[in-house]
C-alpha cells in the first residue's frame, strides 16, 4: 500500500477549504483518509495554514510520500517555526 500526504477539498460553492490527509495513493481525493494532519483555507486572511509537523514526521518515517503541493506548505511551516524560534 503507497501512502501518500494530500488535500482533500471541502467547503462550499466559491468558499474552498482544504485539510492535508494520510491516505492511500489508490483512494479518490475526497475518499477515505487514515489521519488528518493539517488544514488549510486559502480564502482566510490570517494565517491559513495549520499543519501538525510531528504526525507529518512520522508518516514520511513510514514512508508516506507529499504531494508537490503539501510538500511546500511543509517547508514554509519549517520557515515559520524556526523563525519563531530564532528571534
Amino acid at each position: 500500500m503507497a501512502v501518500v500526504i494530500r488535500l482533500r477539498k471541502e467547503g462550499k460553492k466559491n468558499r474552498p477549504y482544504f485539510r492535508v490527509v494520510v491516505t492511500d495513493k489508490e483512494s479518490p481525493r475526497d475518499g477515505r483518509f487514515l489521519e488528518l494532519v493539517g488544514t488549510y483555507d486559502p480564502m482566510g486572511k490570517n494565517e491559513g495554514m495549520k499543519l501538525k509537523l510531528d504526525r507529518i514526521d512520522h508518516w514520511v518515517g513510514r514512508g508516506a510520500r507529499p504531494s508537490e503541493t503539501v510538500a511546500s506548505f511543509i517547508r514554509k511551516a519549517r520557515r515559520q517555526t524556526k523563525a519563531c524560534r530564532c528571534g
